[in-house]
């Protein structure tokens, strides 16, 4: 069933209805999302012989959000400190998901990332060099040693750049501006999607042999986020539930510590709020300071400082600001004036760029910051290849849960990017064998349907117009389900989430090649998405990493587990929960032995 933001499709004069015209495509391999994670895909297929791939982008080559990954990539290469190891990467990823990662994908990630940092520099990566000419590593939030990899303060359009250069070598095709609406499922296999050309306007059929979703995540269904507008809506996550598949600990969301706090009544600053202040700024020293003048971390954290896990970094920063010592702006000040202009120039290059064109002069004042919504530890439940419950379905990156657990560890997004693009890549060229064929029934219960009701979204009169109805929905999930939720405000959001899907179905729609309709289908996802995080929130009765109870502030044991979500038969969602397996020997042993960060050292 489709939701109710969905326009159903009205019949022909002749009492029948019609399918409008579509495009088709058949592929081996259907790759949904050119970031990082789609870019490795597709080059591990590309260098398993599978020649009949399709990534397909909602924007122009080249322009994912993979871009806007500013710090850095981890891996245990020990180019300043050799005792790190895959092992202690491991630990550390553990301990800062609340041990309720997945083990088995967090030792898939840290075990493979020397070797994909290796594979990287060898592609021609511009990543920052230590004297002797290695890839530097710089200190992340609660990471035992120096392991984050980085390219300035720009790595992840250095590694996006280097992933699309390889990807061209082999010729991998590549379709922009078209953005995927439907999976083709008939809930237990996948058989490609259904989408339109958002330059045209022409909706297109997708036949596919496999589909690898690599769409982001959906912190952009908060007021404050780090994301473009258009991305990381929950695309991914609401693609595969309706398609049959499970999703998985959607309750946790990060909150960055550091976003831009500015005067939302300045047109030159308003459009920047919220907007990533990297950590690397925090990793090369940065201070936070209270509107008092006091180093506050100091209380909350005086072993790890600035650089404790970001959890408890943007907790601090919202008590300050909620008890009175923030800003005019509402955040608190972050500082690495103390630095040389120099080697902020050289370390920090796009953020001493983006405050200069602002006016600021980061050598010389500090900058305002306050947490803003940044990544989604959960989404799309999966096997340890990256395959979901529903057969030659796969997701990865942002996409997939599993690697993060309650709180995802700085500089983690981009290594698991990488690492399941190749794991994902290689299993799903071990499984296809061309593009297949859509069973007739599922053509026509499932992708007819679809395109008829996609038509009929489009030049659609009503009452509301997008772009607001996604306003309230991105408030109503900053007031409701934010940093701190506790029972009635969880219950409230639900409520309110029920009233702004009612206004979803009473949207005032262009046609096809509109923005408003590209907004219309964004709505769809994000209501999903959101749904899906008020009621894990709701549910998971305890305060574990980026998910902050106030009405319950410990953790507890018995939800050291993770919970999944699947569409009901009456077409809501229903919850379960599942244990979580232990760590390996060598991951135990590491742990045992008890790394952590010395943050002092960079004073």
């Amino acid at each position: 069933t489709e939701p109710l933001w969905f326009y159903k499709a009205g019949a022909d004069r002749t009492g029948e209805e019609t399918t409008p015209a579509h495009s088709k495509v058949d592929v081996a391999v259907l790759v949904i999302g050119a970031g990082g994670a789609g870019a490795r895909t597709a080059i591990e297929l590309a260098e398993r012989g599978v020649e009949d791939t399709l990534v397909r982008g909602k924007r122009d080559r080249g322009d994912a959000h993979t871009t806007w990954a500013r710090g850095g990539i981890n891996g245990a290469l020990g180019t300043h400190d050799p005792e790190d190891s895959w092992e202690i990467h491991a630990a550390d990823t553990l301990n800062e998901g609340h041990f309720v990662n997945d083990p088995e994908k967090v030792e898939t990630v840290t075990k493979q990332m020397p070797d994909r940092l290796r594979e990287l520099d060898d592609w021609g990566m511009d990543f920052s060099r230590t004297e002797d000419g290695e890839p530097d590593q710089r200190f992340f939030g609660a990471q035992s040693f120096r392991r984050t990899a980085f390219a300035g303060d720009y790595t992840g359009e250095a590694l996006l750049n280097t992933l699309v250069e390889k990807a061209q070598e082999y010729e991998v095709p590549y379709q922009e501006n078209v953005m995927i609406t439907k999976l083709l499922s008939d809930g237990e296999r996948s058989h490609g999607a259904v989408g339109f050309d958002m330059d045209t306007g022409e909706f297109v059929l997708f036949n596919a042999g496999a589909v690898v979703l690599a769409a982001g995540g959906h912190a952009a269904v908060y007021n404050r986020h780090t994301s473009r507008d258009d991305e990381n809506n929950g695309d991914g996550a609401a693609l595969a539930l309706d398609a049959g598949a499970e999703l998985m600990d959607m309750e946790f969301v990060q909150f960055h510590p550091t976003g831009m706090a500015v005067d939302e009544d300045d047109p030159e600053w308003e459009p920047w709020s919220g907007r990533l202040v990297t950590e690397a700024v925090r990793g090369e020293g940065g201070r936070l300071f209270n509107s008092e003048g006091e180093r506050f971390m100091e209380r909350y954290s005086p072993e790890q400082m600035e650089l404790d896990a970001r959890d408890i970094v943007a907790r601090a920063i919202a008590k300050e600001i909620a008890e009175g010592r923030g800003t005019e702006n509402g955040g608190v000040y972050l500082d690495i004036s103390h630095r040389e202009r120099e080697f902020i120039q050289e370390r920090l290059p796009r953020m001493y760029e983006r405050f200069s064109e602002l006016g600021v002069d980061m050598a010389e004042e500090a900058v305002e910051v306050a947490p803003t919504s940044h990544y989604g530890m959960g989404g799309v439940r999966v096997d340890k290849s990256g395959e979901t419950s529903v057969d030659n379905l796969f997701a990865i990156g942002e996409t997939m849960a599993g690697v993060h657990g309650a709180n995802r560890l700085g500089g983690n997004s981009l290594a698991e990017t990488v690492a399941y693009g190749a794991v994902t890549g290689a299993a799903v060229a071990e499984r296809v064998d061309g593009p297949g064929t859509i069973p007739e029934d599922t053509y026509e219960s499932v992708a007819e349907p679809h395109i008829r009701g996609l038509q009929a979204t489009a030049d659609r009169d009503g009452e509301y117009e997008p772009e607001a109805v996604l306003t309230e929905l991105r408030d109503l999930m900053w007031e409701h389900a934010g940093i701190l939720r506790d029972e009635s405000s969880l219950r409230a959001g639900l409520d309110k989430l029920d009233d702004v899907r009612q206004k979803a179905g009473q949207m005032r729609v262009g046609d096809a090649q509109s923005q408003s309709f590209e907004f219309a289908i964004d709505i769809g996802f994000m209501l999903t998405a959101s749904e899906a995080i008020l009621r894990g929130a709701l549910e998971r009765t305890e305060s574990r990493g980026a998910h902050y109870r106030t009405d319950y502030t410990e953790k507890h044991e018995r939800l050291q587990c993770n919970i999944c979500i699947e569409q009901s038969d009456l077409g809501g969602m229903s919850l379960s929960t599942e244990p979580v397996d232990e760590p390996s020997e060598p991951v135990r042993a590491a742990l045992d032995e008890g790394h952590e960060l010395d943050y002092h050292q960079l004073e």
